[in-house]
């Protein structure tokens, strides 16, 4: 039996056109395991606010919640590129810096090389660049260094990371 968690759900999913509902279905995916899942749009934000103001209450609520979280389970699919969301990926490192546990999910598990475009470097034989010439790191990583080493990253959604999880 595992001790009851809650869990912060970090990830892109919050601009989902049916973002309020998808985060209840997490939710409950938590609560099948044991866990209270905390969804970012759970936060009722003021109706008063705009603009900057606006962006500074979410990420306040945000930290808040990240805070009071015994782990982070993010989305670290790509979004918008070849990448994980940006948002998300500080997520991940706040919540490393506060020794909290964190698990990601993402849908490719091929290491990043190959994921991200790129040719042999004709100055560095073996070694990988992009398009505008910057590494693209080959350590047979599904995802950045820094993201792998923030905790642990499961190949496949939700569900399979709370399984890997329970185990």
């Amino acid at each position: 039996m595992s001790i009851s968690k809650t869990i912060y759900l970090a990830g892109f999913d919050v601009f989902r056109p049916d973002a309020v509902a998808h985060g209840q279905r997490l939710q409950a995916l938590c609560a099948e395991f044991g866990h209270t899942g905390l969804f970012p749009l759970d936060n009722q934000a003021p109706t008063d606010l705009h603009g900057e103001a606006l962006a500074m209450w979410i990420y306040r609520a945000n930290i808040a919640l990240i805070q009071r979280s015994d782990v982070v389970l993010a989305n670290l699919a790509n979004f918008r590129g070849h990448e994980p969301d940006s948002g998300t990926a500080f997520e991940v490192g706040y919540a490393a810096a506060l020794n909290k546990a964190v698990w990601g999910y993402t849908d490719d598990c091929r290491p990043l090389v190959q994921q991200v475009p790129c040719t042999e470097s004709p100055e560095s034989p073996g070694s990988w660049v992009d398009a505008q010439g910057y590494s693209v790191e080959d350590f047979g990583l599904p995802r950045n260094l820094m993201l792998h080493g923030a905790g642990c990253i499961v190949v496949g959604g939700p569900r399979a990371a709370l399984e890997a999880m329970q185990r």
